[in-house]
């Protein structure tokens, strides 16, 4: 086979890893909703529940970038994958809440298949196509449309339980798909003595740290709103878990599918505009979410009259989807933004701010279900959300758009 070819194959059955390890990692946003009913959970307990999976698939992802550097990610992801197999189908036999949290913590070792699978795809490329590439791979964050897609179908047909002995199979058979299709290249290799300590030392790096935070939006936002939007649903339209999980999938299937997309856009136009755009439709979006259902009364020249202000479902799930976009693009212009600056250490770098973005997907399914228990208000995560999205939009301007020449001849192209 030509490297052309093996660079194709890589591509594809990569990308269909990572939808897999991504299904698996997102299960809880679905089987949770009846094992939340079954052991009388509260919102804040549930948010725990959800994000678990998330802490260890985050917190893995760095050292998971170094092994890639180093031993190639052919044998990291196999190895993997296959770890994560036990695990998943033990989940079918936990019963109570602490099992379901410990199971979860194993489980959740999928996720760091993205730290894995974005080095190892990116140098078969050349820096042209990089960031093209990294997008179609980083599609298969679609895998949490998929398990929206999947998981409520078993679970109204055959209960809850059989959801995670069919995921484990299917990822015991990715693992065979992904050993036979996937090739190595030594070239790839990065000879590196580094310690996990050493690589957190990137931190220092104002960029970094920069990368970090957008990075916390438009990922960990997306894996958060993945695992809260059914239950989300359920309780704010009164829908019935399969429709809530359909409309679910509206935000889910775009925000990952489309990562490719924005991929291209960045190699075309830059990581830079890409982001800025990203951010201020994310702003947008997340203000007309924020605002909760509510009446009010106007004394009016006839009497007291009461209006109802709020949004009705279709234009809720229309504000998702166009949210949903955004996060896609977001997600791949973040990772150009790594592979411009950092060309040589693109998986310790992409491990650290992975973590960063899979430390938002952990905290946010919390501090959602925290702020839903403190308030009443369930539009609160959007809230929240909007104040994460001001932060990183006033870092951009400061650090990348003030010293700017907006007009002129030594313009920089800014505008898609």
């Amino acid at each position: 086979m030509t490297k052309k070819g093996q660079a194709l194959s890589v591509l594809i059955v990569s990308t269909l890893a990572f939808t897999v390890c991504f299904m698996v990692w997102m299960m809880f946003g679905v089987i949770g909703i009846p094992i939340k009913k079954t052991l009388g959970l509260n919102a804040t307990e549930f948010g725990l529940l959800t994000a678990t999976p998330v802490l260890t698939g985050s917190l893995i992802r760095v050292p998971l970038g170094i092994w890639t550097d180093k031993y190639g990610g052919r044998i990291v992801m196999a190895l993997l994958m296959a770890a994560t197999v036990p695990a998943i189908w033990l989940m079918s036999y936990a019963t109570a809440y602490w099992h379901f949290l410990v199971i979860g913590l194993f489980v959740g070792l999928a996720g760091g298949s993205f730290s894995v699978g974005t080095p190892y795809v990116a140098r078969w490329f050349p820096k042209g196509q990089q960031g093209f590439a990294m997008g179609i791979y980083g599609a298969g964050n679609s895998g949490a449309a998929v398990n929206k897609f999947v998981a409520p179908a078993l679970v109204v047909a055959f209960g809850w339980t059989l959801v995670p002995q069919v995921y484990a199979g299917i990822m015991l058979g990715t693992v065979v798909l992904f050993w036979f299709f996937s090739h190595s290249d030594p070239a790839h290799l990065v000879p590196s003595h580094t310690k996990f300590s050493d690589q957190l030392k990137s931190l220092k790096d104002p960029k970094v740290l920069k990368y970090c935070q957008y990075y916390s939006i438009v990922f960990g936002g997306y894996v958060a709103l993945s695992l809260w939007m059914v239950q989300y649903y359920v309780g704010e339209f009164g829908l019935d878990i399969r429709a809530a999980a359909l409309l679910a999938a509206c935000f889910s299937l775009p925000g990952g599918v489309l990562r490719a997309v924005g991929g291209w856009m960045s190699d075309k136009w830059g990581a830079h505009s890409v982001t800025w755009w990203v951010l201020w439709v994310s702003w947008v979006c997340l203000f007309l979410l924020s605002y909760p259902q509510f009446d009010f009364t106007v004394a009016t020249v006839n009497g007291p009259k009461t209006f109802h202000i709020g949004l009705n479902v279709y234009l809720f799930t229309a504000l998702m989807f166009v949210l949903g976009i955004a996060f896609a693009f977001g997600k791949a212009s973040v990772f150009k933004y790594i592979s411009d600056d950092y060309p040589s250490n693109i998986g310790t770098i992409s491990g650290i701010v992975g973590l960063a973005g899979g430390l938002g997907g952990f905290v946010l399914p919390i501090m959602f279900g925290a702020l839903m228990d403190l308030t009443g208000i369930r539009s609160s995560a959007f809230m929240l959300m909007y104040g994460v999205v001001w932060v990183s939009l006033i870092w951009m301007f400061w650090t990348e758009v003030r010293g700017r020449e907006l007009m002129g001849h030594n313009a920089k192209p800014f505008a898609l």
